[in-house]
């Protein structure tokens, strides 16, 4: 049973419908899913396998329909396929596409230069987005400035927690420093998912923050019910040995911010590398 005191909404990090079917039985409840290229590759449908463009397309959309199918009332994040050469032209375009597919998508797009250009697009058309490989409060800056206008719900931030830690800094100081930005200077329509949340100490500083959104594995929910599903409280805390990332003020009014980051430059090339291994030459 969902805990009357959860105020953040659950997401499943998953290309796997029988995922889906298992936290839902486990948790007796889900508030959306999130897909990238590297977990559709894990699909046993898709593993180890080659195809055409037209038939991986073709297979993500009846992936994309069946979980959308066990999640009727949530979001489903679907990713563009993009690398650093794509133009905001394909990139639209397939945004597009990815779209009518579902009727509780959110297009999932790369803070880039042209990824920011195509949401400001699709944000204006009445495209839900969700913003991903985000690493630094400007780039979370970025994402708002970009997205005016929008609806509360119209738009996520996806800072990644894990693949931070995996360099030294503390992930979540990055979610709480940009908690701190939308809440104080900002109007409220972008949400925060966290992701790339790796242990149950994530999820619970997460949790205790009320942060909009989380997407973990079905592991780290495992061990959540091992718990119980406990929400803790704001006084719940968790020493980290990473460094924290300073936060920085005024950064929402600021048109200069920097979005460029080794760590997005190399998670877009993990995902397209990880979907152009499934195509035939």
């Amino acid at each position: 049973m969902k805990p009357r005191n959860l105020h953040t909404k659950i997401f499943l990090d998953s290309g796997i419908p029988t995922e889906t079917q298992e936290m839902l039985q486990l948790l007796t409840f889900l508030d959306g899913q999130t897909t990238n290229p590297s977990l559709m590759a894990k699909n046993p449908v898709l593993s180890g396998k080659k195809f055409s463009k037209s038939e991986l397309y073709d297979t993500y959309q009846k992936i994309a329909t069946e979980i959308s199918g066990l999640l009727p009332q949530g979001s489903v994040s679907l990713e563009v396929y993009a690398d650093k050469d794509t133009s905001y032209e394909v990139m639209l375009e397939e945004g597009r596409k990815l779209n009518q597919w579902i009727p509780n998508a959110h297009i999932k797009l790369p803070i880039t230069k042209v990824g920011l250009q195509v949401a400001r697009t699709l944000v204006d058309e009445g495209v839900n987005v969700n913003m991903t490989l985000c690493f630094t409060q400007d780039q979370a800056a970025a994402v708002y400035q970009a997205t005016t206008g929008a609806k509360r719900g119209q738009v996520y931030v996806s800072p990644f927690i894990g693949r931070l830690e995996d360099i030294g800094f503390s992930g979540m100081s990055l979610v709480f420093n940009i908690e701190q930005m939308y809440r104080e200077e900002g109007d409220g329509h972008v949400m925060i998912l966290a992701a790339s949340i790796r242990s149950l100490e994530h999820l619970m500083l997460c949790l205790s923050r009320n942060i909009d959104i989380i997407t973990a594995g079905s592991g780290v929910y495992k061990r959540w019910a091992d718990q119980g599903c406990i929400v803790p409280d704001a006084t719940y805390q968790h020493i980290s040995d990473r460094e924290a990332i300073p936060y920085t003020k005024d950064l929402l009014q600021n048109p200069s911010v920097d979005i460029q980051h080794n760590l997005t430059d190399t998670g877009l090339q993990r995902f397209a590398d990880d979907w152009n291994n499934l195509l035939t030459l």
